[in-house]
């Protein structure tokens, strides 16, 4: 093996630990400045004008978006603490949910179950889009979509669903369908999540694809046990 060979297969190797797998790099300044960037994000989305929905009031906001987006456009260690630290701070004090509320009394309001459960759906997103980005190359605009709407259904809805039934009395039928009411929005918002991902990505694939090791289109990958000649 010639030294050139040795350089490359050194560098090929630095970026991974024992067994092939890519090396898990400690948050730097870049990644703290995008959590704190993309908390007010979200907490810029919740500011804007919300729209009252249903007999308990939860409003329809443009936080989804902002959750669904922040977890396509960081993955899910960076998403949760963003998302994290925007509830957290929300909690604390800081008039930055939907119109301008704060404090521990949100958790005994009818939204309680939707607010806990944007940190976990921006965790469970991410999650799903290091699957998709790493395993597809071709529609993963599709792919994605359908990671942030199984999210918004199970993750969001469902923790939504719960907190009506505890902080608002209701039986399970009817926090469903009042549940439903926020279905359509959902869809659009997802659709424009995933398409502001897609524009985010191919601009600044340092952002995320670089990161976890992402194919691109075009990439091959020489087989096991050396490549071909």
């Amino acid at each position: 093996m010639t030294k050139t060979d040795n350089a490359v297969t050194s560098q090929a190797g630095a970026g991974r630990k024992p067994g092939g797998k890519p090396a898990r790099n400690r948050w730097n300044a870049t990644d703290l400045g995008l959590i704190a960037v993309f908390a007010a994000l979200v907490a810029g989305s919740a500011l804007i004008a919300a729209i009252p929905v249903g007999g308990l009031g939860v409003p329809i906001t443009l936080q989804t978006l902002a959750v669904m987006l922040t977890g396509l456009a960081l993955g899910p260690g960076r998403a949760f603490a963003a998302v994290g630290l925007y509830t957290l701070l929300g909690l604390a004090g800081l008039p930055i949910f939907s119109g301008g509320r704060s404090g521990l009394g949100i958790l005994a309001g009818p939204s309680a179950g939707y607010i806990i459960a944007f940190p976990f759906a921006a965790l469970a997103v991410g999650w799903l889009t290091t699957i998709v980005l790493r395993r597809t190359l071709k529609h993963r605009g599709l792919f994605l979509f359908a990671a942030t709407m199984a999210t918004s259904i199970v993750v969001v809805h469902g923790l939504g669903v719960l907190g009506m039934m505890v902080n608002g009395k209701l039986d399970l039928s009817k926090a469903f369908i009042l549940d439903l009411a926020y279905y359509p929005g959902d869809i659009i918002k997802n659709v424009l999540a995933v398409t502001i991902a897609l524009a985010l990505h191919k601009a600044f694939p340092d952002l995320l694809i670089r990161r976890a090791g992402v194919r691109k289109p075009g990439t091959v990958t020489a087989p096991k046990g050396g490549a071909r000649n």
